[in-house]
């Protein structure tokens, strides 16, 4: 029985009706009948399901197989094994010419170049969808453009298949959208149920936002620590779109958001103000009157961060496109109350594919002008540079050669050029060796990204943030670096260069050893321990005499003797050579166990490394961006399986069968008194618990630990706020994310393979504690004068000076390690890492 709902566009009441899903989605509109519309192809309308993302592709093949006016190529896969595509729609020439296209316009970023005749150019439009999976009306909006783009036989889509080459990511995190299509179509009623609270609009823990590691795409533009995000980088910079659509969904009282957003403080300072001021505005005429003809409302210039570089709606504004980010109110599901009555799928999925029809629009009408624009940008970049006292950037870590190779990865997916290093340098109390450090030229066509990298900023315009306010990469990478007023480059680094391992020749060892300074020394260890070899490690630094002469080895460093063994010698050397490949590690090898300089191998300074057995609780009140940057790190750096256990079945837990448990940041207050008990009890026999952020509030609201916190006198409060300040005068007294240097203890367990005793900590949280009471258990805590980049305010900067970064609480023979600033934020704190990978494999040694 049909069924007929009135639409009312005033009251934004939107019901999607039975009516044919031409006549709601594209009325007046002429479309080939040799290609299938979805309806037809998906047995429902649009609106009626979530598509699941199989379907979606074979929708697309289908369409690329009906038309030659489309392409679908594959450009990767995910973690779960879903294709990562690119559908791509144009006139027949085109796609039999992208090769040619895509050539001819990577000329306009290469200001040595003549520029092109960007009349005959079309518009290179890239729209980009569903970067969170549980926004999902984008994606089913990228299908419905990308039929309409290839099957409509109205004016505008000729126009634009003819003066364009449309490239969309229908689902840029397809492992987390399918994960909330599932959850919404399998609690789905008939007929559908508006109340907020019905389960279908309150997923379980993790939630779809997220990808498989659990985290926020949206974030990792430009840090690159996950595979969705290194596949697009490089696939971008293949093409450098004139426009990028981002598409996402916010609160379901909400309307529509398009850009401009908040002028100056959402807005990045290295970006041309011609950007935000003239040509933001330009478009922006284009969605508004889209959504006028709807009837749908909608706001700008408000809110919305689009500072930092990791955003897929900022990164093409410094890649001299324009970058766009659309935000719909969301059903959170099939229809859902809003305070403006019903929301339906259907209608949230027309607005977007409104405004994806008018970037299209825009972006050919402008086709000309973003094309001398993309040229102009770099043209200034090297202008700016030329300006810049900075001449180039010179870094690089003499003991952690990993740590380098990564920074450098990053350099060169970025499109940052960088050379050698021809002499030795000493800047800024710092030393940078021929051969183990690199220079980047500021004068380059990536300028921007240069400092992006490397720049420190702490005074803004604003003093709210929506997410970070700081980035500097090199100081994530605990890097040492220098700016230089000239700097003499040697060759330019094209490729990583090829690793050339040190490993002893076959001889009679007493043992192999290994420096803990380097980043992927942790896996070394785990596949040593994987294997059956038997490790040790030294408490202090000692020098051997070894197969390459003297050599230093820090505290920490890795002592394999070849007495103590259950492999015979052969097994033995063939097992450490096979974790040495594995891990990309030098080994060295002695025969004697008389040490030229410090400890001997048999000092009681040297102790077995125990073999770790992890369990981290996760699950409802935990956070899954910690918990899931934890699993990726143990997963990808190191290779070691870890238990992920949900809080709900704690009392199923023996924690005797487990070294070490970690807390991520969250409430655990499901925890029954006979299990925190049990908690307490394996702690004081001994167990190691790695606890972040808010879930050393919690330990210590159980009493579990009694640390102190941190007060000091607050800033004068004002007699008066107008109520329209508040938020900004409440959001100052936050901290989004900004960057300190602290104090490191590198005789300290957490310290070993750290050669410097200052570190960069990233922070986003206002929780202080006091250093530990035992003097020698606060590792890293704040120097002086410990601000590197963003912005803080002067109350939360005086609680900093005086306050712990990660300090242990001694609980009987046990011991929490509190870290108070989150180690492994976003998987591009490498800096840090060593920090979490030191209270894993040596948390009993404290």
């Amino acid at each position: 029985m049909q069924k007929y709902y009135l639409l009312s566009a005033l009251l934004l009441v939107v019901l999607f009706p039975s009516m044919a899903q031409k006549d709601y989605f594209f009325p007046d509109e002429t479309f080939s009948p040799s290609i299938p519309s979805p309806e037809d192809y998906f047995g429902y309308p649009i609106g009626d399901w979530h598509t699941r993302y199989d379907l979606m592709i074979s929708y697309f093949e289908k369409l690329a197989e009906s038309s030659d006016r489309a392409s679908l190529e594959v450009i990767g896969y995910t973690n779960q094994r879903r294709p990562i595509v690119v559908f791509t729609i144009s006139n027949p020439a085109n796609i039999q010419n992208l090769e040619g296209i895509r050539t001819q316009h990577l000329r306009l970023v290469d200001p040595s170049l003549a520029l092109p005749d960007v009349s005959k150019m079309p518009a290179i439009v890239n729209l980009a969808y569903s970067v969170h999976g549980n926004e999902p009306s984008t994606t089913e909006a990228a299908i419905l453009t990308a039929y309409w783009l290839v099957a409509s036989e109205s004016d505008k889509a000729k126009n634009i298949r003819e003066n364009a080459v449309v490239l969309i990511d229908p689902a840029i995190n397809p492992d987390g959208r399918d994960r909330h299509s599932n959850w919404v179509n399998m609690h789905k009623s008939f007929p559908a149920v508006a109340d907020p609270l019905d389960r279908e609009h309150n997923e379980i823990w993790p939630s779809g936002r997220v990808n498989h590691y659990w985290f926020d795409l949206n974030r990792d533009w430009l840090p690159l620590a996950q595979v969705e995000l290194q596949t697009k980088i490089k696939w971008y910079h293949s093409w450098y779109p004139n426009v990028v659509g981002d598409f996402h969904e916010m609160g379901t009282n909400s309307t529509y958001f398009f850009e401009p957003t908040k002028p100056f403080g959402s807005e990045n300072p290295i970006i041309p103000r011609k950007n935000y001021e003239e040509i933001n505005n330009k478009f922006a005429g284009y969605f508004a009157k889209a959504l006028d003809d709807l009837g749908s409302l909608y706001w700008t210039k408000e809110v919305f961060d689009n500072s930092y570089p990791g955003y897929g709606s900022t990164y093409p504004d410094i890649q001299g496109g324009l970058g766009l980010v659309f935000e719909q109110g969301s059903s959170r599901g099939h229809v859902q109350n809003s305070q403006r009555g019903d929301i339906t799928f259907a209608f949230t999925i027309r607005n977007q594919l409104a405004t994806s029809m008018a970037t299209l629009e825009a972006a050919v009408n402008e086709r000309e002008y973003m094309h001398r624009y993309l040229r102009e940008y770099f043209e200034t970049a090297i202008t700016e540079a030329g300006k810049d006292k900075s001449k180039a950037y010179v870094f690089g870590d003499e003991y952690d050669e990993s740590r380098n190779r990564l920074f450098l990865k990053l350099l060169l997916d970025h499109k940052i050029k960088v050379f050698e290093n021809q002499k030795d340098l000493s800047s800024e109390g710092k030393s940078f060796k021929k051969g183990k450090s690199w220079i980047v030229p500021t004068s380059q066509p990536q300028y921007r990204m240069v400092r992006t990298m490397f720049e420190k900023v702490t005074t803004f315009s604003d003093s709210v943030f929506y997410d970070a306010s700081s980035w500097t990469m090199a100081l994530a990478y605990g890097i040492p670096y220098s700016s230089q007023s000239a700097a003499a480059a040697g060759n330019e680094i094209l490729v990583l260069p090829e690793l050339d391992l040190n490993f002893p020749e076959l001889g009679k060892y007493v043992a192999y050893l290994a420096d803990w300074s380097d980043y992927f020394a942790p896996k070394l260890l785990h596949q040593l321990q994987e294997a059956g070899v038997h490790v040790e490690t030294t408490a202090v630094p000692f020098t051997s005499n070894t197969n390459q002469g003297a050599k230093e080895f820090p505290a920490g460093s890795l002592i394999i003797p070849t007495g103590f063994q259950k492999l015979n010698p052969e097994e033995l050397r063939a097992a450490v050579q096979k974790a040495a490949d594995g891990s990309s590690q030098h080994i060295w090898a002695t025969t004697t166990g008389f040490s030229a300089k410090g400890i001997d191998l048999g000092s009681n300074n040297v102790s077995a490394v125990t073999v770790p057995k992890v369990l981290m609780l996760i699950g409802q009140g935990t956070s899954q961006y910690e918990a899931g940057e934890i699993w990726h790190l143990m997963d990808t750096k190191v290779g070691m399986p870890m238990s992920k256990v949900d809080v709900s079945l704690f009392g199923r837990i023996n924690l005797f069968d487990f070294t070490t448990l970690i807390l991520p940041s969250g409430n655990y207050n499901a925890l029954t008194s006979g299990q925190i008990n049990h908690l307490k009890d394996w702690l004081s026999k001994g167990g190691t618990l790695i606890s972040l952020r808010s879930a050393s509030q919690w330990l210590q609201s159980q009493e579990i630990v009694k640390e102190e916190y941190l007060t000091v006198d607050a800033e004068k409060e004002p007699d008066l706020l107008s109520f329209a300040n508040q938020r900004n005068y409440q959001g100052a007294k936050n901290i989004g994310g900004s960057i300190y240097l602290a104090n490191l203890d590198t005789s300290h367990p957490l310290g070993y393979g750290y050669r410097s005793n200052e570190i960069p900590v990233y922070r986003n949280s206002t929780i202080f504690f006091k250093p530990s009471k035992i003097k020698y258990q606060t590792p890293v805590r704040y120097t002086s004068n410990p601000l590197l980049g963003g912005y803080i305010s002067d109350s939360n900067l005086e609680k900093i000076k005086s306050s712990a970064s990660v300090f242990v609480s001694e609980v009987g023979s046990g011991r929490v390690i509190h870290f108070i600033d989150n180690p492994n934020f976003r998987g591009t704190w490498f800096g840090t890492n060593k920090l979490f990978f030191n209270a894993i494999f040596f948390g009993n040694k404290m």
